[in-house]
This record gives structure tokens, C-alpha cells and sequence, in this order.
């Protein structure tokens, strides 16, 4: 098979285009070019804005980068027509094997694609000897595609949480579909509006339809579900997570107020205890355990903290409404009146809650779902070393836990294998 045979059934290209010629710069063994050149030899094309059928216009060369043949760089080269539309004026027409303005095939922007879902975009452009804006350009088009095509629409049950950006100084606000694992928005900043946007974007079927939003218990959050989703006394939940980390701070808190007392009168009981107190009892090993036994048993006011926070996380079992609810009122009395501050600061947050608390306990919602995805951004954050500004981060998000149809039209992914 000729070479130009082969490039043609390799770039699945029609008539009206054909590979013209095939050579080989060669400059040395490790160093060297493919160049493929395609031509169209139609009289008329259609107009990338409407389809019409109009005669050309003129030609302009372009380049596009294809996957590698053997180890050679494999490059695209065609004198591209533009077409004179009457309605829709001079435009350049869409070619078959790349997207509008991309300076990559669609195969070899899926193996970009396909490279940034297992490394960072600083190690995909290492490993293809790009750019880093030209990778990064990969990801942010990608995206955009994927959004595109997505239909709008409000997830049944819904996860609302914060993220930090830059060194915690500014975030951004994620919005998880919990039925399907995927990030449904991500908005700037953790205002009351950015959600009020949210939710006034879909149609009240929608949001009537929604049977649950999961939170922390942040009071624009709060505030903007109560005005966007129909009968939300009954849909707002705020999850065990949430509670056991209030608790777990109020917890922390007792603890280096009494050490620094403690320590004052030279007792040091309580040095380096803190992660036995912040860990949960059943992951503690037998050596932790065995040092962790009789300081929980001891009159420490850390010890009856963190008896308060071990109640209320069994009290998660409950499935009718009314003893939920009776239950979490005989701890509030308990904690309210521990004489600890943290501890009191926590229970009037949760008497001030106890709806949704209540919520979630009897229909068991969680929102481990939201703290994983969390979880996942935090990892991307690391491995990206920070963002720039927030729509790469957005995007990256957005790239990663979206759940979005990310490659070019006509291909699938999985392009690793070269032609």
C-alpha cells in the first residue's frame, strides 16, 4: 500500500479530500517531522454556519499536530477554503479530522484528553513536548464542549459545598448531583446569590421535583434553598459529617484550653493526645487504645467533651421523626449544660438546626458523596500546585469530576495506541 494509500485510510478521509503527498524531514534519528498534505478538490463547500452550499472564496494553510507515527511528530497540512455565504459573509470552512480553531486532530487531542485524566497538565506537556497553554487549551475546549452538550438539569438530590481556592482566601461554591457522582455546577465565590443563580436557572418543575440538599450549615445556603425549593423544611439535611466535624473542633478546643492549664501546674496527661481524641475509637490500634483507655475514663473536661460528641454520633440510627427528635433534645440538655463553651456553641448551633439534622437521620441521607468529591479537589489542588485564576480551576474540576462527553465529535477516547 502506497503511503499516501495508507494516511488516507488512516485520517478516514472522503472525497471531496485526498492525501496529496507524504515526506520526511529528517533531520536526525531523534529529531525529525512527518508531514501529511490533504487537499479538497470540491468546487463548492458548505458554510459552517448554515450548511449552504457556496462557492470558495479563497485558501489559507493551516497546520495540525496528528498522534505519532513510529516516533516521528506526524503533522497535517492543507491549504483550507474559505467559502463566500450570502448570509453568514466570508467564513473558513470545517474540515473532517479537527475541531473549529484547534490546532490539534481530534485523535490527537483525545490522547491529550486521555493523558489528563492520569497526570497534571504540566506532565502531559512534558510527555508530548507541548506547551503548557496548549495542553491547558486542550482541557479549557474540552470542557466547554462538555457543557455543551449536557442538558440542564436539577439533580433529585442534591450536595452543596464550599471549596477553598488560593491558600483559602477565596472560594468556590460546588454543586454535586448525588445520584449520578457528578459535579453539576461550580460557581465563584460562597454567597447567598451564587446559589439564588443556581436554582433560578432550572424551572420550578424542577426544583419541585428535588427530594433532598445536603449541607454544611452555612446560612446562605440555607437561606437561598428555603426561598428556591418547594417544601425545603422537609429536603434541607445536614449530614453526620458535618455535625462530628463541629464537634470534633469543640472538642479540639476543650482540650488545649485544659492542657495549657494542666501544663502550668506541670501535669502533662495530656501531651500529644490529640489525635487519639479526634480519631474514631474503632480505628485506634490496640497500643493507641490502651494509652487513650483511662483518659477517657478520667474526670478530664476533655474526656466529658468527648463523651458529649460520641452520643450524638449514635444517634443516627433512629428512622421515626419524633424519637429522633426527642433524642437529640435530651442531648442538647446534656450538652447545654456541660460548663464547656465549645461544647455549648455546638449544641445551640444544632438546637438552632435540628430540623435538618433530623432530616437526615431518618432518611438516612448523607453527604459523604460531596465530601469525597471535596476530597478530589483537594487532590487536584495539590497536584496542580495552585490554579491561576478560577476558571482553570473551574475547569479542572469540571474536567475531572463532571461526568462531561469531553472528546472531540466522532471519537471516543482511549487513543493511547499510536498509528
Amino acid at each position: 500500500m502506497r503511503d499516501k494509500d495508507l494516511y488516507q485510510r488512516i485520517l478516514g478521509l472522503e472525497a471531496p479530500w485526498a492525501v496529496t503527498e507524504v515526506e520526511l524531514d529528517l533531520k536526525d534519528l531523534r529529531k525529525g517531522e512527518i508531514r501529511v498534505h490533504v487537499a479538497g478538490s470540491a468546487e463548492q463547500w458548505p458554510c459552517p454556519e448554515c450548511s449552504r452550499l457556496c462557492p470558495g472564496y479563497d485558501h489559507l494553510p493551516r497546520r495540525w499536530r496528528h498522534l505519532d507515527t513510529c516516533q516521528y511528530p506526524t503533522i497535517l497540512v492543507a491549504m483550507v477554503p474559505r467559502v463566500n455565504c450570502p448570509d453568514h459573509g466570508v467564513k473558513q470552512i470545517r474540515v473532517p479530522w479537527g475541531e473549529p480553531g484547534s490546532r490539534f486532530t481530534a485523535l490527537f487531542e483525545a490522547l491529550i484528553i486521555d493523558w489528563l485524566k492520569e497526570a497534571s497538565v504540566s506532565a502531559v506537556a512534558r510527555q508530548l513536548g507541548l506547551t503548557w497553554h496548549e495542553v491547558d487549551g486542550v482541557m479549557s475546549g474540552a470542557v466547554r464542549r462538555g457543557l455543551a452538550r449536557r442538558t440542564p438539569k436539577l439533580p433529585r438530590q442534591i450536595g452543596v459545598d464550599e471549596t477553598s481556592f488560593q491558600r483559602r482566601h477565596e472560594y468556590v461554591t460546588v454543586v454535586i448531583d448525588r445520584e449520578a457522582k457528578v459535579v453539576s455546577h461550580v460557581a465563584d465565590g460562597r454567597g447567598r446569590e451564587v446559589l439564588d443563580a443556581y436554582y433560578e436557572s432550572h424551572p420550578l418543575a424542577q426544583r419541585e421535583a428535588v427530594l433532598s440538599v445536603t449541607m454544611d450549615m452555612w446560612g446562605p445556603y440555607i437561606a437561598s434553598t428555603y426561598e428556591h425549593i418547594p417544601s425545603a423544611e422537609t429536603k434541607i439535611a445536614f449530614d453526620k459529617f458535618h455535625v462530628a466535624q463541629h464537634l470534633g473542633t469543640a472538642v479540639d478546643k476543650v482540650r488545649r484550653q485544659e492542657h495549657r492549664v494542666l501544663r502550668a501546674e506541670g501535669d502533662e496527661q495530656l501531651t500529644k493526645t490529640k489525635y487519639l481524641w479526634l480519631s474514631n475509637p474503632d480505628e485506634l490500634t490496640d497500643e493507641a487504645w490502651q494509652r487513650f483507655e483511662p483518659l477517657r475514663r478520667s474526670s478530664l473536661k476533655t474526656a466529658r467533651a468527648w463523651a458529649i460528641k460520641e452520643y450524638a454520633m449514635s444517634l443516627w440510627s433512629y428512622r421515626r421523626p419524633a424519637w429522633a427528635q426527642r433524642a437529640w433534645q435530651r442531648w442538647y440538655s446534656w450538652a447545654i449544660r456541660s460548663r464547656l463553651e465549645p461544647i455549648k456553641k455546638v449544641a445551640r448551633m444544632v438546637k438552632t438546626h435540628l430540623d435538618g439534622i433530623v432530616t437526615a437521620v431518618v432518611k438516612g441521607i448523607t453527604n459523604a458523596r460531596s465530601e469525597s468529591v471535596n476530597a478530589k479537589i483537594q487532590w487536584l489542588k495539590y497536584t496542580a500546585r495552585g490554579f491561576r485564576n478560577r476558571e482553570r480551576f473551574r475547569n479542572a474540576i469540571y474536567f475531572h469530576l463532571g461526568g462531561l462527553d469531553l472528546y472531540p465529535a466522532g471519537v471516543s477516547g482511549a487513543t493511547h495506541t499510536n498509528p
